[in-house]
Formats: structure tokens, sequence, C-alpha cells
């Protein structure tokens, strides 16, 4: 099954970009995933293809129009009728590695890029729209994200990596950082690589590796770490409650 891509944006020639080339863009030419933009102005009604409007209430900027939007969700759902449709926006849930797990396994993704200072509201009243931050900072519009998105998804889909293991030992995989890595030449500037990765002993290295990903887990994200303790020390019980909730 090829993952379907659909992108509604008001400049399409921003894609494919970085997705058409590397891994990304050998899976694009071999098929195993499409993409499709799709011009938001298309749908406006208007002489002068207007979309967007001054904000209700006052302020400064300009608001993507919720029948324009509509509009263009509308034919991209027709399309691919099972795809979820993702808002780029600051005020979304930020997206995980879970989430984006999710989205690679199914049929596709329909991303709506917004622009100005955003949306409607009453878009995500009207249509099933999930709104999606990529992280908490404010980009000029959706698209970087959207291809930040794709770009994770279509790494995981089937034969697009050339180790199967590769998408499991990445950070957020299991709610830890990865593990530090090294390679040749053994020395550099006086610095080594550790002893127990030249020793062979897979055992000692695989621990090595664990506790590399605790530790700066624990140092650099001490958000993530917190989760990974409240997980650790939840009782069995809890944890399949929690899971047939």
């Amino acid at each position: 099954m090829t993952f379907h891509a659909t992108i509604l944006t008001l400049y399409p020639e921003m894609f494919p970009g970085p997705l058409g080339v590397s891994l990304a863009g050998r899976a694009l030419e071999e098929g195993t995933w499409a993409l499709e933009t799709v011009q938001i102005r298309d749908f406006a009604t208007d002489k002068h293809r207007t979309v967007d409007d001054t904000p209700a209430g006052g302020g400064a900027g300009m608001v993507l129009k919720a029948d324009v939007l509509a509009a263009a969700i509308d034919h991209a759902r027709a399309t691919n009728p099972q795809a979820p449709v993702l808002a780029m926006t600051p005020r979304g849930k930020p997206i995980t590695q879970a989430r984006i797990r999710e989205l690679a396994a199914g049929p596709g993704v329909i991303i709506l890029c917004g622009r100005f200072e955003g949306f409607d509201e009453r878009i995500f009243a009207g249509r099933a729209v999930e709104e999606v931050s990529l992280s908490d900072i404010v980009l000029s519009g959706g698209e970087p994200a959207a291809l930040a998105i794709l770009d994770a998804c279509i790494r995981l889909l089937p034969g697009v990596m050339g180790a199967a293991s590769s998408g499991v030992e990445e950070s957020f995989e299991t709610g830890l950082l990865e593990y530090p890595h090294y390679t040749r030449p053994v020395e550099w500037e006086g610095r080594t690589i550790p002893e127990v990765l030249r020793s062979g002993d897979h055992a000692k290295i695989a621990a090595w590796r664990k506790q590399g990903a605790l530790d700066d887990t624990r140092l650099r994200r001490p958000d993530l770490w917190e989760r990974h303790c409240d997980v650790r020390d939840q009782p069995a019980s809890d944890a399949r409650r929690k899971i047939e909730d």
C-alpha cells in the first residue's frame, strides 16, 4: 500500500523540497509514497481569490477563512477519505514519535499548512482536523513543519531504511534519548572510543548503551526522564488498567 501525502498550502512549490532527495526521494521515485499538493487559493470564490480576512474583534495580521479551508479539506478527503487531517499550528498538541508511527502505519496523511495569524477557529468545529505543533516555536508557515513530519513518517515506511532495527534504536522510541555513537578513527584529538565498544562483548556493549541512554536523558531532557520514571515505577496492575482504558 502506498503512503499518500496531500499538502494543502498556499506555496505548493515548496514541495517535495528536501523530500525529493536521499532516502525519501528514492522512495518517492519507487512509489513507496506519493505526494499531492493542493493550492488553497483555488477554493476561493471571489474574483481576487481571497483566502484570508481581518481578525474579528480587531488586531494585527490576517486569518485564513473557514469556508475556503473547508472546501480544500473536502477536496483532499474525497481523494483519500481514510487519511487523518493535520493542521500545523503552534496552538496544537506537540507531535510525538508514537503518533508518527501511527501515521506511518496508515494510508497516508493530509496536512493543512497555516499562514498569517492562523486559522478561523470554526474549521476545527466544522471538520475533523487534528491540531499539531512541531515544537514550542513559531514559523512563518506550516510548510517546514509539514516537511519534517512527512520525513519522520517516510523513513518508517517498509523498505525505506536499510536496517530494520534502525528505526527501533532511535531517540524517543523507548521513551529515552538514543545512546552516544562513535566510529573510526579510534583516537581523535586525544579522545578515544570507549574501551567497552572495542571489547567485542555484546552484553557489556548493550549494558553500556542502555546506561548511556539513561544518563543522557536524565541530564538533557528532564521532562522525558520524569515520564520514563513514572512509567517505570507504575504498578503492573495500573499499567494494564491504563491500556485497557
